[in-house]
């Protein structure tokens, strides 16, 4: 059976840039999704649920199931696995690096962590728009925190003039080419771009949760006039004939600007007949896992692609480019490439192959 892995999404920005504001955004915008918040310090997290409880523990409960703690990196390991063992049921743990903690460190330790129930789900950078270059300016290693990132946030966008930001643009894309942007104003994002709405079903009778009273009196971050989701479009593509695993990882590798989040199950033939291929992908940001095929479930490639001003017909093209052009066309070896991103603790329900395949290929989380 194969363990059910909680990612592990790492939050960063300096001080002032706004990410305790997403964070406190996305949890008040949870709608169920069990989310396993990770701070530094519990006075900046604005939820109500923080008063109620009164901060007597290191852990706070909010709502919809979220839980929040504070802790210092050095129990971080112990923490992490608190919130993903099962019982728990978390659906996303996202970690808040401190304003002048360095990512790479945070992911450093997401990765040796000793927690068989996690998995490194990505970097996401918040950068300050109206104060880029101060910042800039004080803490030279921003660049190299941009680099590193799988999906930037420019938040603040609301504060630059139009010429401003696309000159902001252009640099961030210096910095970070090919790594996806999105705008934000009050560390507004769809929650969508990193991780998936909840797939258990709520009970008929619940407890109402602060995130339900925010909405129904009116005083939730968003107005309606025009809802976020609205800004970004769903493309679907599914397939009853395999893909190519190179073909695939080119798509992967030349997806278009726009393309925000990439998820599904992936069906690479006679590359490995025994297994599908779960794909998550957010910004630049990419892995697969395998698993047993489901016993009398259909074979299919079923891929949902989230992303904003991206032509949906192109990317379907595109993705129907991949399939392969007969039965059997596809072999062993055409799958080193997509080892490469497949998570080395997925267990004796992996596909097998990749120690025998290149033993020595280091796993990478990042697409070029």
């Amino acid at each position: 059976m194969t363990t059910r892995r909680v990612p592990v999404v790492v939050l960063a920005g300096f001080l002032g840039s706004g990410k305790t504001t997403t964070l406190n955004h996305l949890l008040r915008r949870s709608r169920g999704t069990r989310i396993g918040a990770v701070v530094n310090d519990f006075g900046s997290i604005g939820i109500d649920a923080m008063t109620v409880a009164g901060q007597v523990d290191s852990m706070v409960a909010l709502g919809d199931g979220c839980l929040c703690c504070a802790v210092d990196t050095s129990d971080l390991d112990e923490v992490l696995d608190k919130l993903a063992r099962p019982s728990a049921e978390m659906d996303v743990i996202v970690v808040e690096a401190s304003g002048l903690a360095e990512p790479e460190t945070m992911i450093r330790m997401i990765l040796a962590a000793s927690s068989e129930h996690i998995v490194y789900g990505g970097l996401i950078e918040v950068v300050d728009a109206a104060e880029f270059e101060h910042t800039r300016e004080r803490h030279p290693e921003l660049e190299r925190h941009v680099r590193a990132a799988d999906l930037v946030v420019l938040n603040k966008a609301d504060r630059v003039d139009d010429a401003a930001r696309r000159a902001l643009e252009q640099e961030l894309e210096r910095l970070s080419p090919g790594t996806p942007l999105v705008h934000a104003s009050y560390g507004r994002i769809e929650p969508s771009l990193l991780f998936d709405p909840a797939s258990r079903e709520r009970p008929p009778v619940e407890q109402l949760s602060f995130d339900a009273l925010l909405e129904e009196s009116g005083e939730d971050e968003q107005d309606h006039t025009g809802h976020m989701h609205a800004a970004y479009e769903s493309v679907e593509f599914t397939s009853d004939r395999a893909l190519h695993p190179r073909r695939f990882l080119e798509f992967l590798d030349s997806r278009p600007k726009g393309l925000y989040r990439i998820k599904g199950f992936v069906d690479f033939g006679a590359a490995d007949p025994a297994n599908r291929y779960t794909v998550h992908a957010v910004g630049g940001f990419l892995r697969f896992t395998p698993s047993r095929w489901p016993r009398d479930e259909e074979r299919l490639t079923q891929l949902v692609l989230i992303g904003s001003g991206i032509d949906g017909e192109a990317v379907r093209k595109e993705l129907a480019d991949c399939v392969e052009d007969g039965p059997g066309e596809t072999d062993p070896q055409s799958l080193w490439g997509v080892l490469r991103y497949v998570d080395d603790g997925s267990g004796d329900d992996g596909s097998g192959d990749a120690s025998d395949a290149e033993p020595d290929q280091p796993y990478e989380h990042t697409l070029d």
